[in-house]
C-alpha cells in the first residue's frame, strides 16, 4: 500500500488515462485505497477539478499561479468548454460500480462545496478563470446524485453554490446542457426533482422555508397574508423578467416541442405541501430576501398557481376598496368600492359595452374591483351566480354566427376571428374584458378558441404550426406543399398572391410579398410561402380585431402575475376549465337541498345513472348543470354543485340554474324513469332546460 501511495504523491489533476492507470494497479493489488485517496484529494479541490479531464491535454498549467489565472475561455465559443465530457462519463461508468469508490465521490463533494461557495461569493473566480465552470459540469455527470446520501449531505449546498454563479456562467451551462441528449437532460431534471421532493417532505422544510441566510423572524414580525390584505404594498416593479431568459434571448413561451414535456417538471409532492398563502406573500412582497416557488412556476401545477392568482386578485380587489374608502373620506364623495354593472337582458351587449367602455376610459383601475352584476327589473344579490349568467349571455350573443364577429369550424368546434367583420373594435375589446374579468373573478366560461389565441394573448405571434388546430384544412394543404417531391412550380401553379372572400362572398386578393402575383412558388421558396401564409391568416388578416381583443384582456390582467406564472395551455385552463372529468370527485363534493341527502334512494339512483353515462352524455350533463362542459382548475372536486328537490314524482324534466350550478330534480319513482327524463333534459336542454 505504501508503495502505491508513493507512486501517486504529486497528482494535481486527473485525466481518463491516469484514472485507468491507478485503477489497474489497484485492481492488481486488490487494494483501492490509493485511488480513493486520489479521488478524495482531486474531487474535494476546486483547483484540481478545474484542471481535470481537459480536452487539450497539452494545456495543463504547471504552477499554481498559472492554474489560478490560466483560462481557455478566449479560445472557446459560447457553448464550448475545456472539459472532455465524454471522458468524464466513461470514468464515472467505470468507478461508480464500486461502492467504496462511490463513497469517495460523495465525501469529496461534501468537502468541496463550502470552499466553492466562498470562492463564488467573495473572490469572483469565474470572471478570473471561466474554466471554474468545469467543476459544475463534472459533478453533474455523476449518475448517483439522486441517491439519498447525496440528497441529504451534498446536493443542497452544491445547488446553493450553483445559484451563486454569475449570469454569464449560468447562461453557458444552460447552452451546454441544452445540447445534451434527452436521456442526460432527464437524468439531471429528475435529480433536481428528487432533491425538491426530499427537502419538502423532510422535517427541515417547515423550519427553513428556504431562507437560510437569515435568522427566522419573530412571530410578531412575520408578514402574513391577512396582514398583506391590509397593506398597500403591491408590486409596482412591472412584469417580472427572468434574467437568465433575458441573457439567453429566449422565452419558455417560445418552445413548441420541448425535449421533456412541461408536465414532467411539475413536482406533485411539493404542490401537496406548499403553503400557498405564505409563498405568495414572499413572491409579492419579499421576493428579494425570501425564496418563493412562484419564481419557478414550472414546478407548480395549474391548480397551485391558480390559488396564487386568486390571492393576488382578491388582494387587488381589497386594495381598490381601501383606496375608494380613503378617497371618499378625503373628497367627501360616495364612491363605489365595487365594479357594478346594471344591464337589461334584451340590451345586454349595448349596456355592457357602454358601461365598460366608460370605465376603461375614465378609470381602468375600476376593472380590478370585485364585479357585481344586476339585471334591470330583477331582484337578487350577486354572489357569483348573476355574474356567471352575465358572462354566459354576453358570450352567447357575441359568438352568434349571425353577428359575424367570429367564424365557426364544424370539424374543430372552434371559433376564430372573422377578418372581414364589420363590427367595431369596441365589440372585440368587450370580449377581451369579459375574458379578463372571468379570470379575475374566478369564473369558468364556455369559450372555444384554438390554442393560438392564448399564445397571442401572452405576446407571441401565430405561426404556420398553429394552423394545425385553428385551420386544419389549410394546415394540411401547406404540409403537403412542403412535403411534395415533384415539380412544385409546374404541378402546383400557385403564386405569392392568395385569395379569400369578404363578408358578402366576393373574392379579394392579398399579396404575401410585393408583386406576389408574379412570383411563383417553387421548391426553393415554398418554406417562405408557408411562413408568410401562416402569418397572414393568424396575424395580419385579424390584426385590427385581435389588437382590440388583447387590449381589453390586458385592461384587467396587466398588473396580475398571470403572464409570468402561466403557459398558454394553462391560461386556457383558467378561462375554459379542464377536459378531464372525474364525476366521482364531483359526487364527493356535491351538496343537497330541499329534503335530499346523499343517502336518499333518488340520489343513489341519480349517481349510478350519471356514472353509467358515456363521455359525451357526461359532458352534456355538465353543460346542462353548470353552463360549460369542462371542469374548473383542480377538477370537478372544486365545483360546488347543488341538487335540490323539485317536487314529487312527475313527468316534468329536471331543470337547472347554471349560474348557481344547481340541479332541480323531481323525486322520480323509478331509476329507469330518472334516466329517461335526465337524458331527455340534457339532450334537448337548449332553450328551455337551463334557467
Amino acid at each position: 500500500m505504501f508503495l502505491l501511495l508513493y507512486l501517486f504523491p504529486e497528482v494535481h489533476y486527473l485525466t481518463e488515462e491516469k484514472v485507468y492507470e491507478i485503477l489497474s494497479i489497484c485492481e492488481g493489488k486488490e487494494d483501492y485505497s490509493p485511488l480513493i485517496r486520489v479521488i478524495g484529494r482531486i474531487f474535494s479541490s476546486a483547483d484540481g477539478l478545474v484542471q481535470s479531464f481537459r480536452k487539450d491535454k497539452e494545456q495543463h498549467p504547471n504552477t499554481k499561479e498559472q492554474r489560478a489565472t490560466g483560462s481557455t475561455e478566449n479560445r472557446l465559443g459560447p457553448v464550448e468548454v475545456s472539459v472532455d465530457i465524454e471522458a468524464v462519463r466513461r470514468v464515472y461508468d467505470r468507478l461508480l460500480s464500486n461502492e467504496k469508490i462511490e463513497s469517495a465521490f460523495l465525501n469529496a463533494l461534501v468537502y468541496l462545496t463550502p470552499n466553492v461557495e466562498l470562492d463564488l461569493t467573495y473572490l469572483d473566480v469565474y470572471n478570473t478563470n471561466p474554466d471554474y465552470l468545469n467543476i459544475f459540469i463534472i459533478v453533474m455527470e455523476n449518475s448517483s446524485l439522486h441517491s439519498p446520501e447525496y440528497l441529504e449531505m451534498a446536493m443542497p449546498l452544491f445547488c446553493k453554490c450553483m445559484s451563486k454563479l454569475p449570469l454569464p456562467a449560468l447562461a453557458k451551462l444552460t447552452r451546454l446542457w441544452s445540447q445534451y441528449s434527452v436521456e442526460h437532460i432527464r437524468r439531471m431534471m429528475e435529480t433536481f426533482q428528487q432533491l425538491i421532493t426530499y427537502t419538502v417532505t423532510g422535517r427541515s422544510f417547515k423550519k427553513c422555508k428556504f431562507n437560510q441566510e437569515e435568522e427566522p423572524p419573530s412571530e410578531s414580525s412575520e408578514l402574513t397574508l391577512q396582514e398583506l390584505l391590509g397593506e398597500e404594498r403591491r408590486n409596482k416593479k412591472g412584469p417580472r423578467v427572468d434574467p437568465l431568459e433575458k441573457e439567453l434571448g429566449v422565452r419558455t413561451l417560445d418552445c413548441r416541442r420541448p425535449l421533456i414535456p412541461f408536465e414532467e417538471f411539475v413536482n406533485e409532492p411539493l404542490n401537496d405541501v406548499l403553503e400557498m398563502d405564505k409563498d405568495f406573500t414572499f413572491f409579492k412582497v419579499d421576493s428579494e430576501s425570501k425564496f418563493s416557488f412562484q419564481s419557478c412556476p414550472f414546478v407548480l401545477n395549474a391548480c397551485t398557481k391558480s390559488l396564487g392568482l386568486y390571492y393576488d386578485n382578491r388582494i387587488s380587489m381589497y386594495s381598490e376598496r381601501r383606496i375608494t374608502a380613503l378617497y371618499s373620506l378625503v373628497q367627501g364623495q360616495q364612491l363605489n368600492p365595487y365594479l357594478r354593472l346594471k344591464v337589461r337582458r334584451d340590451h345586454i351587449i349595448d349596456d355592457a359595452l357602454v358601461r365598460l367602455e366608460m370605465i376603461s376610459m375614465e378609470n381602468p383601475a375600476d376593472l380590478r374591483k370585485q364585479l357585481f352584476v344586476e339585471f334591470e327589473g330583477e331582484q337578487g344579490v350577486d354572489e357569483g351566480g348573476v355574474s356567471k349568467e352575465f358572462f354566459q349571455l354576453v358570450l352567447e350573443e357575441m359568438f352568434n354566427p349571425d353577428i359575424g364577429m367570429f367564424t365557426y369550424d364544424e370539424s374543430t368546434k372552434l371559433f376564430w376571428f372573422n377578418p372581414p367583420s364589420l363590427e367595431n373594435e369596441a365589440q372585440f375589446t368587450l370580449i377581451g374584458i369579459v375574458l379578463g374579468l372571468a379570470i379575475y373573478n374566478n369564473c369558468i366560461l364556455d369559450v372555444h378558441f384554438p390554442m393560438v389565441v392564448y399564445r397571442k394573448l401572452m405576446g407571441k405571434k401565430g405561426t404556420y404550426l398553429d394552423l394545425a388546430d385553428s385551420h386544419p384544412v389549410q394546415y394540411q394543404s401547406l404540409k403537403e406543399l412542403l412535403d411534395y417531391e415533384g415539380d412544385v412550380e409546374e404541378d402546383m401553379m400557385i403564386t405569392f398572391q392568395i385569395s379569400q372572400t369578404d363578408l358578402f362572398g366576393e373574392p379579394i386578393t392579398y399579396d404575401l410579398k410585393e408583386n406576389g402575383d408574379k412570383i411563383p412558388v417553387n421548391a426553393d421558396n415554398r418554406k417562405e410561402f408557408v411562413s408568410l401564409y401562416g402569418d397572414y391568416i393568424l396575424n395580419k388578416s385579424v390584426e385590427r380585431q385581435f389588437k382590440a381583443f388583447r387590449r381589453g384582456f390586458q385592461m384587467v390582467t396587466n398588473e396580475s402575475p398571470l403572464k409570468c406564472l402561466f403557459r398558454p395551455e394553462e391560461v386556457e385552463l383558467l378561462i375554459c376549465g379542464s377536459r378531464n372529468l372525474d364525476f366521482h370527485a364531483l359526487e364527493e363534493t356535491t351538496e343537497y337541498d330541499g329534503g335530499y341527502n346523499k343517502d336518499c334512494r333518488i340520489i343513489k339512483d341519480f349517481w349510478e345513472t350519471v356514472h353509467s353515462f358515456g363521455e359525451e352524455d357526461k359532458r352534456l350533463f355538465l353543460q346542462f348543470t353548470t353552463g360549460t362542459d369542462r371542469a374548473p382548475v383542480g377538477g370537478l372536486g372544486k365545483l360546488k354543485m347543488i341538487i335540490a328537490k323539485n317536487g314529487p314524482d312527475t313527468d316534468r324534466l329536471p331543470t337547472s340554474h347554471t349560474c348557481f350550478n344547481a340541479l332541480l330534480l323531481p323525486e322520480y319513482d323509478t331509476k329507469d324513469k330518472l334516466k329517461e327524463r335526465l337524458l331527455k333534459a340534457i339532450t334537448y336542454a337548449k332553450g328551455f332546460g337551463m334557467l
